[in-house]
């Protein structure tokens, strides 16, 4: 029988074939090369590649991560939103420092962002909240994100207790609702090679240019 050693060294990776990256023709910005990354991903099928992990930093200067949606990219960041109220909310208001990481296996493309994130406007706030579902917008309106959870009747009571409340007023907004904008000063894009001599290129920010660079793999 094989150890859980053995079952990890025999787990395939990195198997392609992968899409080129002509690394030496690329865009200006790194968002302008996300979209065209991003693309692709839809083009080969990706599962859900507006799908990121966000890592912050707690208090005590532990690491954090879970996967969270990308709401929006423009050239001045990457969006993403969270109660203000909720583990992350509190982390970031504690130390706005961040990374983004996105990984699509398919085509072998990871893309590693790090930068500062910053609270949008009410208004903004308050628009994306209500781009939300209705079930999505009703556990948001419990504000009880983390918190710990008796058992899963007290869930569906307050679930069906908010539905109710976004019937009768569908304008209901959590206060507390926050869209947030990743400034990046570092964007990093990994393309796999089957042959592990992967591609890295980094943008980074000089001011207000971005400049490129290779990195060894």
């Amino acid at each position: 029988m094989e150890t859980i050693r053995e079952v990890l060294k025999n787990s395939k990776t990195l198997q392609g074939p992968f899409p080129e990256f002509h690394s030496e023709q690329v865009s200006d910005t790194p968002q302008e090369l996300f979209l065209i990354w991003y693309q692709m991903a839809l083009e080969y099928g990706v599962p859900e590649p507006h799908a990121m992990t966000l890592s912050t930093v707690d208090e005590a200067g532990f690491p954090d991560a879970r996967i969270l949606i990308l709401k929006d990219i423009d050239q001045s960041g990457w969006y993403f939103s969270s109660s203000s109220m909720s583990e992350k909310g509190k982390q970031l208001a504690n130390n706005p420092h961040v990374a983004i990481t996105f990984y699509w296996s398919a085509i072998g493309r990871q893309i590693r962002i790090r930068g500062q994130a910053s609270i949008m406007g009410k208004e903004l706030s308050a628009r994306d909240f209500l781009n939300r579902g209705k079930v999505a917008r009703a556990l948001a309106l419990i504000g009880k994100q983390s918190s710990v959870l008796k058992d899963h009747q007290e869930l569906d009571e307050a679930l069906v207790d908010k539905l109710l409340e976004i019937e009768q007023n569908p304008n209901t907004v959590n206060p507390n609702w926050t869209l947030y904008r990743v400034e990046a000063k570092e964007v990093e894009f990994w393309q796999a090679n089957e042959e592990r001599k992967h591609i890295r290129l980094k943008y980074y920010k000089d001011r207000e240019k971005w400049l490129k660079q290779l990195l060894w793999c």
